[in-house]
């Protein structure tokens, strides 16, 4: 990679529609970006939205999957079999215009290396996606492509008028790229449909730096999801979308029989319109379960007060006010929040999705698992945890020791590492 790179740190440039709150997409940049700072790289972001430090920082509007004209064309595009002259133009142009900031990107901050953070996945943003193919065609440019979802993995693109670019640049086939997927099916798929050889890389969370030791839940954390002291709180640790099962979450508090049957979800129930969190609060009204949703008050970032001074919580508060959490996705990419409740070693309630039974399963994580529906007996083994505390400690460490050996940042770097290293050779062969 040259002479004068030997001179300074290595610059690693990661490119995402959004590099900001706690999507798992952002979640998974920091990380990665945490692992190469301590091998020797500086890390750089160019996205529509970016939260990082703003001198690290190139944000570009139209790079954003919510921009008006990227949505547009996202409606243009799919649910039908053809599309307009003029919805290819402005594919054109926002590709040329695209590119031209990604040239900049890279020359401005003197990058080394790309990293393509589910841009080159998931088609939420075209022209993004074609102007890093033509980027790095152009260029020969050594590419890390992080895929955390496909199209062919959603619904909602299965029916579109942009086949010819999606086999082009989601993902595409270059020399120059080296392709990381979150799970062992995507690993697979990715192989039959396109030919590409990949490493999958998991989520993974910093287990060798335990969390900070466990204070008082606050009162007005508990007072703003409408809980008492005494009152269990369960929580759901995801946004409100359909894949997240929430309707499961709703009918374990409903058949626990609580003197205040409350379930508390920490995220949004933004990017995927409002239905599904019409149709999920109508659902806990039926079943008398107060449905309460505190995304207003957490923030991504730990708290040295715990939220005592700022008003706010970071995801972290929230899960150690937790007595359960309750994880009943149908689908999952891999899943961070079960690796963050195994890190913040609280009991869990899972669904068996696809990809916990092929590459989380089989490590011997201690849950209690349910099988799409909620069971008397799931709700006995809930509180044979609850109210058993050797139970719920021996559940809770084994876990986290798990979760130490295989979803750690030291796997993380050997693997992300490895993958430096295979590019590295190309470009000195």
């Amino acid at each position: 990679m040259g002479e004068k790179r030997r001179t300074r740190s290595r610059h690693a440039g990661f490119i995402s529609t959004r590099i900001a709150g706690t999507d798992g997409v952002s979640l998974e940049i920091e990380k990665w970006a945490a692992v190469l700072e301590r091998n020797g790289y500086r890390c750089f972001y160019f996205s529509g939205e970016n939260d990082r430090p703003e001198d690290r920082c190139r944000l570009e509007p139209e790079a954003h999957f919510l921009h008006p004209e990227i949505l547009a064309l996202t409606r243009a595009c799919f649910g039908k079999d053809t599309r307009s002259a003029k919805t290819t133009r402005e594919i054109h142009r926002l590709t040329e215009h695209l590119k031209e900031r990604i040239y900049a990107f890279v020359r401005d901050f003197d990058i080394d290396l790309i990293i393509p953070e589910n841009a080159l996945a998931i088609p939420l943003n075209i022209p993004l996606g074609l102007a890093l193919v033509e980027f790095i065609a152009e260029t020969g440019f050594p590419t890390l492509a992080h895929h955390h979802d496909f199209s062919w993995e959603r619904d909602r693109f299965l029916v579109n008028a942009v086949k010819d670019y999606l086999d082009i640049a989601f993902p595409p086939n270059l020399p120059p790229i080296r392709h990381a997927v979150i799970n062992s099916l995507a690993s697979q798929q990715l192989s039959y449909r396109k030919g590409i050889s990949n490493t999958v890389v998991p989520n993974v969370f910093d287990f060798a730096t335990p969390p900070p030791p466990f204070v008082n839940c606050s009162a007005r954390l508990r007072r703003s999801a409408g809980l008492e002291e005494d009152d269990p709180f369960i929580l759901q640790p995801t946004r409100v979308v359909p894949r997240k099962w929430i309707e499961r979450s709703l009918e374990i508090v409903h058949l626990m029989n609580l003197k205040r049957p409350v379930l508390v979800v920490s995220h949004s129930a933004e990017d995927e319109g409002d239905a599904y969190n019409l149709r999920v609060r109508e659902y806990a009204q039926r079943l008398g379960v107060k449905l309460v949703s505190i995304e207003h008050l957490v923030r991504p970032k730990e708290n040295p007060d715990g939220g005592t001074e700022t008003g706010f919580f970071s995801i972290g508060d929230v899960y150690r006010c937790a007595d359960l959490v309750s994880y009943p996705s149908g689908y999952e990419g891999f899943g961070n929040a079960f690796l963050e409740t195994i890190y913040y070693q609280k009991p869990i309630v899972v669904n068996r999705y696809s990809i916990y039974i092929v590459d989380i399963e089989p490590k011997g994580f201690d849950v209690i698992p349910i099988e799409g529906f909620v069971t008397r007996d799931i709700i006995e083994k809930i509180f044979e945890v609850l109210n058993h505390d050797d139970r719920r400690m021996r559940m809770v460490e084994t876990n986290y020791e798990l979760g130490r050996r295989y979803f750690s940042y030291e796997v993380l770097e050997q693997l992300l590492l490895g993958m430096i290293r295979t590019l590295e050779m190309y470009y000195r062969a």
